[in-house]
């Protein structure tokens, strides 16, 4: 066991020898495998990077165990033909079907309802046109977690008497109240005043959209100011995780049961929930892993080509040491596990080179990019261990033609 230790220990070392009395040969041998690795990892951190940016802008959207039915809700996964017998099915969902749910629900938390419209806005000659307008219940401000950056949200008795009020976004704020707060100032829409209650705290964009170019109304001022020919949206909280989708069933068979729909019968609405937009991040982000992860690779096993041609000029220059080795009693088997250890070494820091590179170049995207790119550990152990799977790989023949050279002839030639 001892001997077997010490071994180990020497081909270590003396490949750790190698490859430092070569460095520049060993840095330039191991572009490849820097880049292969460091591309793997910072492909990897993209991906969990981009499915944590889109699931946080959601939740800023939706709120936490917040569901949503409305008429039609495309969640990608409808062909163009489902999607147009959907559209001739489905029914818009109305008030009466609102208050219903919201009166039986006996899971959910919270029952709102919300409906949007675009409108211009124009005030002392300042124009924002396309800017959308939620017409909300008093609730919607928790059921959807928003956060207020000053002020408050309008109230239940607010929305039953349709008040003049409203909560804007921060893009509407700096655009028309730029200077000090924007409480208590009137707002005009389609010639209305509004009295402002409150400013959203800024949320940013979403797919190349504001999420802060919006205007928040009662309800029942919307219904007066738009048209309501679309139907409205039931949103619905659950008190916790665990009662969240035992609430989304009774609101489901609720509806159902108020448009005496039979078990049978086909639901003519649909239904939005986080953790189902979840379970689609996970699969949209599974598929392009599965597409890029292949490509970047092929980085590494260019590499792995270049660490053979370099491993085969190392067995070339050392001809003499093998032979050497070999004569003083060193088996085949010896000989073998020496290069390959030194080759598997070689590929090792070229794969932790790699991380320490990607390591930078995700922070600093980070930086400039403003969205968070993550390094999981499975990318991290997947790089490493190709990269060393490579190295032992590509050693394997140049090791074989090592161990299979005569140490006459090897002692001859040199």
């Amino acid at each position: 066991m001892r001997q077997l230790y010490s071994f180990y220990f020497d081909a270590f070392w003396i490949a750790l020898k190698s490859i430092l009395e070569h460095k520049l040969r060993a840095f330039l041998t191991l572009i490849g495998i820097i880049i292969g690795v460091a591309a793997v990892v910072v492909v990897g951190a993209s991906i969990s990077g981009l499915k944590t940016y889109v699931v946080d802008k959601v939740a800023k959207v939706l709120g936490a165990n917040h569901f949503m039915i409305t008429r039609m809700a495309s969640t990608g996964r409808m062909s163009d033909d489902e999607f147009e017998r959907k559209n001739r099915l489905n029914k818009k969902v109305v008030w009466d079907e609102y208050l219903y749910v919201r009166d039986k629900c006996k899971n959910c938390l919270y029952v709102g309802a919300e409906v949007g419209a675009n409108a211009d806005l124009m005030q002392d000659g300042i124009e924002m046109p396309s800017t959308q307008i939620f017409g909300s219940t008093d609730n919607m401000y928790d059921i959807t977690d928003k956060t207020l950056d000053e002020g408050r949200f309008f109230n239940a008795e607010e929305v039953t008497r349709a008040a003049n009020v409203c909560v804007i976004g921060m893009d509407v704020k700096d655009k028309f109240f730029p200077n000090g707060s924007a409480l208590g100032k009137t707002l005009k829409l389609r010639g209305i005043p509004l009295t402002v209650l409150g400013v959203e705290e800024k949320r940013g964009s979403f797919v190349g959209q504001s999420m802060d170019r919006m205007i928040y109304i009662p309800i029942t001022l919307h219904n007066q100011m738009f048209n309501r020919s679309g139907g409205i949206s039931i949103h619905g909280k659950s008190l916790n995780k665990a009662t969240f989708m035992p609430a989304i069933d009774e609101a489901r068979l609720l509806l159902k049961n108020k448009r005496q729909l039979m078990g049978s019968d086909e639901e003519n609405f649909s239904v939005v929930n986080v953790d189902e937009f979840n379970t689609q991040m996970d699969q949209f982000t599974g598929a392009i892993a599965a597409v890029v992860i292949p490509i970047t690779m092929i980085i590494l096993i260019v590499g792995g080509i270049v660490v053979m041609n370099i491993m085969l000029v190392s067995v070339t220059e050392r001809t003499f040491e093998v032979g050497l080795r070999k004569a003083l009693g060193a088996s085949k088997k010896q000989i073998l596990l020496q290069f390959l250890i030194e080759s598997a070494l070689l590929c090792v820091i070229g794969g932790f080179i790699g991380l320490v590179l990607a390591t930078g170049v995700t922070q600093l995207i980070t930086y400039l990019a403003g969205m968070t790119m993550t390094i999981t550990i499975g990318y991290v152990i997947l790089s490493v261990t190709v990269s060393s799977g490579i190295g032992i790989i590509a050693g394997l023949y140049p090791a074989w033609k090592a161990a299979r050279l005569d140490p006459i002839v090897a002692l001859t030639q040199s």
